[in-house]
């Protein structure tokens, strides 16, 4: 018997793999259509009226694909999901952009989307000087309460992530290729964590190869998802000016660290920077720009030592985790079996408490008490 899940999810990823078929029209379909199942079963001149000849073709043999049959296997592995429109975990700053992708293809934590990003990008091709300040950043960024966002490519991308897991592992890497598929291959390792601590995005069906135009595209996505991004080391034409450019079309905050006059992985920034990004000198900088996104959520601490918690707003039964923890990083194993309390209420209140800002789950996947 075909479960619920299985039928929500099947139209969807049927519509994904309709060839030619992409995010702006599919989202013009479902404003005339209203469901995916309703695209699906539409006359044929009802399709025509909105697409090709082609993609309408497509889309009356789309639940034919054997495509689908794979993809819903891949969704029954653990920690491997689908992000529909209206689904609770779609992120509503991606929701807010002109392109928002109807699916997303999701590897890891869910949780990860419910704080606020900020994208840090850069030069494939960075100084290790570049590479230890991005990190260094990812690092800071993700104990004061963002998740950070980057594009996995080496450089840069792989530094901000680094960095994040060298925290408590809140970082997104947005892919152009589908999940099954690791690019670059010398990340593969670094994609494994990230998925375990993190998650891992793509709008693109599995079995998607690393095609050239699908890493402009995903861009969008990047910035989308971020209240502000940060440049770290760009050349005049690297593929991150288009990150910025999207963020600003899309009226977040850039910014931009400077660098010698005399490099060529600084004059990006010096352009963004002339172009009005803000220039950065420390994470203070974003900080500041940004305190209306870190007050107006209680998951973000204040400083890169994390946040004086508010002891009134905690729930009493999360006291005894708090009690049991001290200050020494434990796995949830250790804190069940000193409290006393079941597996389950202890993830229930260990993730209640880190929302609250009073414990960090680390990137080594123990606890940590913050205050």
């Amino acid at each position: 018997m075909v479960n619920a899940t299985t039928e929500q999810n099947a139209p969807w990823i049927a519509l994904s793999l309709v060839d030619g078929l992409g995010s702006v029209t599919y989202c013009q379909l479902l404003l005339s259509f209203k469901t995916p199942e309703a695209i699906l079963a539409a006359p044929y001149s009802a399709l025509r009226d909105l697409v090709s000849k082609e993609v309408a073709d497509g889309i009356q043999r789309a639940m034919d694909d054997p495509h689908i049959a794979h993809t819903l296997a891949w969704l029954d592995q653990t920690d491997n999901h689908l992000i529909t429109l209206g689904d609770p975990y779609y992120p509503q700053r991606l929701l807010d952009t002109d392109q928002p992708p109807p699916v997303l293809y999701a590897k890891g934590n869910l949780q990860t989307l419910k704080r606020p990003g900020l994208a840090i990008v850069g030069s494939r091709h960075a100084t290790p000087q570049g590479e230890a300040t991005a990190e260094n950043f990812a690092e800071s960024l993700c104990r004061a309460g963002f998740a950070v966002v980057s594009g996995l490519a080496l450089g840069i991308d792989g530094a901000a992530h680094r960095g994040a897991l060298k925290a408590d592992g809140a970082t997104i890497a947005v892919v152009g290729t589908g999940l099954d598929i690791v690019y670059p291959a010398r990340h593969k390792a670094l994609a494994h964590q990230i998925a375990q601590y993190g998650l891992i995005l793509s709008e693109y069906p599995l079995g998607t190869p690393s095609l050239t135009h699908n890493f402009p595209r995903r861009n969008r996505i990047i910035s989308g998802l971020s209240e502000g991004c940060l440049v770290v080391e760009a050349n005049i034409d690297s593929g991150s000016l288009i990150t910025a450019k999207q963020a600003i079309e899309q009226g977040r905050e850039v910014f931009a660290i400077p660098g010698s006059i005399h490099s060529p992985v600084a004059k990006g920034c010096h352009a963004l920077i002339k172009q009005g990004a803000k220039l950065v000198e420390s994470t203070d900088d974003i900080l500041s720009e940004l305190r209306h996104i870190r007050l107006s959520n209680q998951a973000l601490a204040i400083s890169p030592n994390g946040p004086s918690p508010d002891w009134t707003n905690l729930p009493a039964e999360a006291s005894p985790v708090l009690v049991c923890m001290g200050f020494d990083p434990l796995f949830a194993e250790q804190i069940s079996a000193r409290s006393g309390l079941t597996p389950e209420q202890v993830s229930t209140m260990l993730t209640l408490l880190e929302l609250e800002g009073v414990v960090s789950h680390l990137a080594s996947g123990q606890f940590q008490r913050l205050a």
